[in-house]
């Protein structure tokens, strides 16, 4: 398999302590609470994982209804969520957003999320939050295989995501194993098929596909012709397709369905922090981003993730979330560290 990507370690660890110092220094309160009339008022911070201008949407959009400030820090889910678990109870921060789960369930078994209020439960369906109830989706994307028809007609095309890691696969795929796009893709798995599959499939991997630092890298990758495919999300395509579509014009993505790991769909997270000093603006935010006007940022935005609360239909232009076939993940049971111990294992990491 060959590497395109440096050796992460070093990076990530250089950023969580940029972070940390950005969190000691910052001047920014989270005083405040709910006001006399009962409506959110003061200050809030989120930690965010999420892609920054869709979060910026939600929060410009929040403040404008209901005048309250928030402080956005920016970071990866792993970055922030060992954020977090290492401030503890002393964390500035009210809210923690992400793009996948896995750093969800992480501040969840850390006991350091808040219960969700139930008016927000209520607003997204049991398939796209945890069964516990400590944090809740706020959107979601589903795992896709894109490729070049050029190279593979659509009757030689791997019935499963298992399959990639067959022979016939060698050379003819790429990934980007290091982000926590793929490590929750690799979570899934794990929960479906149990470890033995999974390091199995690890192993596969290893021999057969290329490795690509980032989504949309892996995916240009295909379209300049470099592999054949691609298992990244969905969103990559569409976004690029809205844009130039430059970069995915050779590019055709295949969802597996039929409840394939490879149909996994990852919840973005949303919760509260114990710690906030304005916990019912902070849980006032999160019933915001999943209820109607929160929601169709996502249906009318640029993002290409799907909506998921308050009966929201999702983008037009992406198949619905109901024709994925996708497989039932508890979110609450995807362990990263446990993906990170196999995938390192396997020489993936």
């Amino acid at each position: 398999m060959k590497i395109r990507t440096n050796a992460l370690a070093g990076i990530a660890l250089a950023a969580t302590a940029a972070l940390g110092l950005a969190a000691c220094g910052s001047g920014a309160s989270t005083s405040g609470s709910t006001a006399a009339d009962g409506k959110p008022s003061g200050e809030i911070t989120v930690y965010n994982a999420q892609h920054d201008t869709l979060t910026k949407e939600w929060v410009d959009a929040f403040t404008a209804e209901t005048g309250v400030k928030v402080t956005v820090r920016q970071g990866s889910d792993t970055e922030m969520s060992n954020q977090i678990i290492q401030e503890g109870a002393a964390s500035p921060a009210d809210v923690f957003l992400t793009e996948n789960s896995p750093a969800m369930a992480q501040v969840e078994n850390a006991g350091l999320f808040a219960d969700v209020d139930k008016a927000t439960v209520d607003q997204v369906p049991a398939d796209f939050r945890p069964s516990t109830n400590k944090w809740t989706g706020i959107a979601a994307r589903s795992t896709v295989l894109v490729y070049d028809k050029s190279k593979i007609s659509a009757d030689k095309l791997p019935k499963s995501m298992l399959d990639l890691a067959k022979p016939e696969w060698k050379g003819k795929w790429a990934a980007s194993p290091s982000g926590a796009d793929f490590q929750a893709i690799v979570s899934a798995l794990l929960e479906l098929k149990g470890e033995a599959a999974t390091q199995d499939w690890l192993k596969g991997m290893k021999e057969n596909s290329t490795a690509y630092k980032g989504n949309s890298t892996a995916m240009k990758a295909v379209n300049a012709g470099e592999v054949d495919a691609a298992l990244i999300y969905h969103y990559y395509y569409y976004g690029d397709q809205a844009k130039t579509g430059e970069n995915s014009k050779n590019v055709t993505p295949y969802y597996f369905k039929n409840q394939d790991p490879g149909a996994f769909v990852s919840v973005s997270g949303g919760g509260v922090l114990k710690s906030s000093k304005n916990a019912a603006s902070a849980q006032a935010f999160l019933k915001f981003i999943t209820g109607k006007k929160g929601q169709e940022v996502l249906q009318k935005g640029t993002s290409f993730e799907y909506a998921i609360g308050s009966s929201v239909p999702s983008n037009d232009k992406l198949v619905p979330l109901t024709d994925l076939q996708a497989p039932k993940v508890d979110p609450a049971k995807l362990n990263s560290a446990k993906v990170t111990e196999m995938m390192t294992k396997a020489g993936l990491l």
